[in-house]
């Protein structure tokens, strides 16, 4: 039987949570009702176009075309490709400035700290178009340093669209896990690494033979957030493809959703389609995790 203490604390506790709880159900809960129940209907003309439009109950007819588009899977290789090409190169990169930084050698910590993380502060709308300006021929100072060595890039088009929107990622994201990798490393206990290089161990070996493996889990919270950020690519292939039409208008997933809803009014295929790409995303979290999981095992 529950003591009036005990119950006092279970409404301190209820009261805590409930500003968190209802902001949860406000903006996570409600807007992924409303998606599953919009998914579920089809607007459809009447009278040769004429008579209007209607809202009509489609089942699962939604989702069946979703998946059926090739454009909608194709968003998804897209998104492989750009993962293929941004993870390693980033995850990598922050990993690297954090060692680098948490060595003794390393002088202004805080300055160099600041200006690795100072390209995260800028809003990732921003960072596009400063990047777009960069990659457009006659705009950019870098394009006509490039040409002027007979080097002749062109980072709108088609083929070298995923390494530019990855490149304006990395750029943008490479300080933010620094950050946190850094932080990471300063939990790593002090007497291990003095009895690393007590043993003869050099900065190297006691880098990838004892920091890396002991900052395992943050480097696997990174990797986990990093994908689940991924597979939501939209910012910056959009700026791109509003400076160069090389690409689609569908090129990702989340701007078949944005051309599906606004461009052609299709609601429900647009609800469908963003509900396949939240569960696609849960999916490939768990694996993740569990692959992370068992990395971290001895």
């Amino acid at each position: 039987m529950a003591t009036p203490s005990t119950l006092g604390q279970r409404r301190t506790a209820a009261l805590l949570l409930a500003p968190f709880l209802g902001l949860f159900a406000a903006v996570t809960l409600a807007p992924l009702v409303y998606a599953a129940w919009l998914s579920l209907f089809t607007t459809r003309t009447s009278g040769l176009g004429f008579g209007g439009t209607e809202s009509v109950f489609a089942g699962w007819d939604n989702y069946v075309r979703a998946l059926s588009d090739p454009a909608f899977r194709d968003g998804f290789l897209v998104v492989a490709a750009y993962c293929a090409v941004y993870i390693p190169v980033m995850i990598g990169g922050a990993l690297v400035l954090a060692l680098l930084l948490d060595t003794g050698l390393a002088k202004a910590r805080s300055f160099f700290q600041l200006a690795i993380f100072l390209p995260h502060a800028v809003p990732g709308l921003i960072a596009a178009l400063i990047w777009v300006y960069l990659y457009t021929p006659g705009l950019s100072p870098v394009i006509d340093f490039l040409e002027s060595g007979g080097i002749h890039l062109n980072f709108l088009s088609a083929d070298n669209a995923v390494l530019s929107a990855a490149n304006i990622a990395v750029w943008e994201w490479t300080g933010y896990n620094m950050v946190i990798f850094y932080a990471a490393l300063q939990a790593v206990p002090r007497e291990t690494l003095d009895a690393a290089r007590v043993d003869g161990a050099g900065a190297v070996r006691t880098a990838l033979s004892i920091k890396v493996p002991m900052i395992r889990p943050a480097v696997a919270l990174a990797v986990l957030f990093t994908v689940i950020g991924s597979i939501q690519l939209f910012t910056e292939p959009k700026v791109i493809y509003n400076a160069s039409s090389a690409i689609g208008s569908s090129w990702t997933p989340n701007m078949y959703v944005q051309t599906a809803a606004f461009q052609n009014d299709d609601f429900g295929l647009a609800a469908a389609a963003s509900l396949l790409i939240a569960l696609f995303a849960a999916v490939l979290s768990f694996a993740v995790t569990r692959i992370s999981r068992r990395g971290s095992k001895p």
